[in-house]
């Protein structure tokens, strides 16, 4: 193992060992007492098996055989997931295959950040994971099953399975993803769209066009975003078959991935002669693990928040400087948009997870002593799915990328570091990632401009008065606040500034996203100016210095006068009503910080 990867994961082990130990504590007292549904009275057992075939009452009457429970994020508005329409079906005939059951336990909301960013909607985003999480719960709480398949893939909802299948920790669970639409308009001339759009030089209708043409099928958007890079790190734990995160839908090789995905699972499970659940394959190393994907891909600055979340379902705590000593180590291995130009299907056809993986694995960047769904270590993960007639097969990783300006080695990467900096000031902590942002504007030091609401960047952008060196401050915008939406509406607006040759930045308590770009971003700043947060205090005119070279991001006022200021104040009203979110009053003002996973779960006594 590369030194400071094991130093990280050690340190890891050591903050987590009381928490981590008594979550396993309460894992295997409940494994104990499983399978559950033998504990259930007839009229019980009578209900969770009404509905069933008579061929499927008689088999869940006993306890040797599985019954499998399905978790899915399904609608037919979210692209990524309008495929599992169909997924039930071929899972339950997989089970059937097997002699066991399988039952669709629960649905989950699934909101789409690409249909709601910039609207009313995203206040919903961020808080809409722990309600999946919750809604995982309820859906397993029926105590009728012995193992778990998983069907999410974007942004909130993996992280929401997760820390709700984590509570059910004793149960063998399989991720199941979809997989993204095939290529459509090329990222570079999308990109160019938004600008001219931003800059009033085309209409809608032809960014419409562009758009639809970008995102025009059944699938996950093909940028390397959030979503995608879900898929990634799950599958750099062990929690889907090896090579399932980027096969496209509706295709018959995705389609033996989800028969072989519950066949797998049933093997795991208890009556099967399995002894291992989520909980132990979720452990410090495979934790160690996903961060170290997430910082060699470029991956969302979101997981920056989610995996925080996860880690602590399982009993591990981990923070922003784990991730922050890990980037400073591992290479920089891909150029996924908006790290580069191609999208996933490129990434996948250079030779997609399993050579990552494999590269890894031999330059000791990941733990293989890890448990995963298709048993101990990782080797199996450097080997990519195929069919051979009707037979799903897996063979070896490809030798060498097969498109090597988009996955390269880890011995020849495109950078030596992941890109990700925490940034520590007097006016919060906060993170960074210069994956995409070019080296001269990793240190910006101009005067701000102070926005309490993101739509009011634009008026100020039509109105000319951000043609100069600034960088931009838009708070108000944090967990407590309106619920931390992402702020990519932004993007284009400053991109396009940053094209004109201006020095430009963004410091935020909110969040970009999963697609943060070219621009500099200090992202996540924390105390949020609406908990006390310096960035209240800030005002037109103040200089500030953003450096992501010195991780620093500060202020350049008199001390003794930034304090005696009075902090700014906000009417958000209008953002804790309508659009549903009056119901999430109660998670706002509960809200941790972004280190602590942005999360109401563990900001109290249970």
């Amino acid at each position: 193992m590369h030194p400071t990867i094991d130093k990280v994961t050690q340190r890891i082990i050591e903050r987590s060992r009381a928490t981590r130990q008594d979550y396993l504590d309460r894992m295997n007292a409940l494994k104990a007492q499983s399978p559950h549904r033998s504990s259930l009275s007839c009229g019980n057992l009578a209900h969770g098996f009404a509905a069933c075939s008579q061929a499927d009452k008689d088999t869940l009457k006993f306890m040797n055989k599985a019954n499998v429970a399905m978790v899915s994020a399904y609608n037919d508005m979210l692209s990524a997931h309008q495929p599992y329409e169909k997924f039930p079906d071929i899972i339950r005939e997989a089970a059937h295959g097997m002699g066991s059951v399988a039952q669709f336990a629960g649905g989950t909301p699934a909101m789409c950040d690409g249909v709601t960013q910039g609207q009313p909607g995203m206040e919903l985003s961020l808080f809409s994971r722990d309600t999946i999480a919750m809604s995982t719960a309820v859906a397993l709480s029926h105590n009728m099953f012995d193992a778990t398949l998983l069907l999410g893939i974007c942004d909130k909802i993996v992280p929401g399975l997760l820390i709700g299948s984590l509570s059910f920790g004793y149960l063998p669970t399989v991720l199941v993803p979809a997989g993204p639409m095939p290529s459509g308009l090329p990222n570079k001339e999308k990109q160019r769209i938004r600008q001219l759009y931003a800059e009033g030089k085309v209409g809608k209708d032809e960014l419409l066009e562009a758009e639809s043409k970008s995102y025009h099928s059944p699938g996950t958007c093909t940028f390397y975003g959030t979503a995608n890079s879900n898929q990634l790190l799950v599958e750099v734990m062990g929690l889907h078959l090896p090579g399932a995160a980027f096969v496209n839908p509706g295709t018959p090789l995705r389609d033996a991935l989800t028969r072989a995905a519950t066949e797998q699972v049933i093997r795991l499970s208890k009556p099967h002669g399995g002894e291992l659940g989520l909980g132990d394959m979720v452990d410090e190393k495979s934790i160690v693990n996903a961060l170290v994907a997430l910082l060699v891909t470029g991956g969302s600055t979101n997981h920056t928040i989610h995996w925080i979340a996860i880690a602590r379902a399982a009993g591990i705590i981990i923070d922003w400087n784990d991730y922050a000593e890990l980037s400073s180590v591992v290479p920089s291995m891909t150029r996924i948009y908006p790290n580069g130009q191609e999208d996933v299907n490129a990434f996948h056809e250079a030779g997609g997870t399993p050579y990552l993986i494999r590269e890894l694995l031999n330059g000791g960047y990941l733990h293989n002593d890890v448990e995963t769904v298709v048993g101990h270590g990782l080797e199996r993960y450097a080997q990519m799915p195929e069919l051979d007639g009707d037979k799903l097969v897996w063979k070896p990783a490809v030798e060498k990328s097969q498109w090597p300006e988009v996955l390269s080695s880890a011995s020849e990467p495109f950078a030596p570091n992941g890109g990700l900096k925490v940034l520590d000031g007097n006016l919060g902590r906060g993170v960074i990632k210069v994956s995409a942002v070019a080296p001269e504007h990793h240190r910006i030091e101009a005067p701000a401009v102070v926005f309490n609401d993101q739509n009011d960047l634009k008026a100020a952008f039509d109105a000319g008065e951000l043609d100069r060196d600034c960088i931009v401050v838009v708070r108000f915008q944090g967990p407590k606040a309106n619920g931390m939406p992402e702020l990519h509406k932004l993007t284009p607006y400053l991109g396009v500034l940053q094209d004109r040759g201006y020095k430009v930045g963004l410091v935020t308590d909110g969040r970009m996203s999963g697609a943060s770009g070219k621009v500099p971003a200090a992202i996540h700043v924390y105390p949020e100016a609406l908990d006390g947060g310096a960035l209240a205090r800030v005002r037109d005119g103040d200089v500030i210095c953003l450096d992501a070279e010195q991780g620093s991001l500060s202020i350049r006022v008199d001390e003794q006068e930034f304090s005696a200021r009075e902090s700014a104040k906000a009417d958000l009203s209008a953002y804790h009503y309508g659009y549903g979110r009056e119901l999430f009053g109660w998670l706002r003002r509960s809200a941790s910080t972004p280190e602590e996973g942005a999360s109401f779960f563990w900001n109290h006594d249970a």
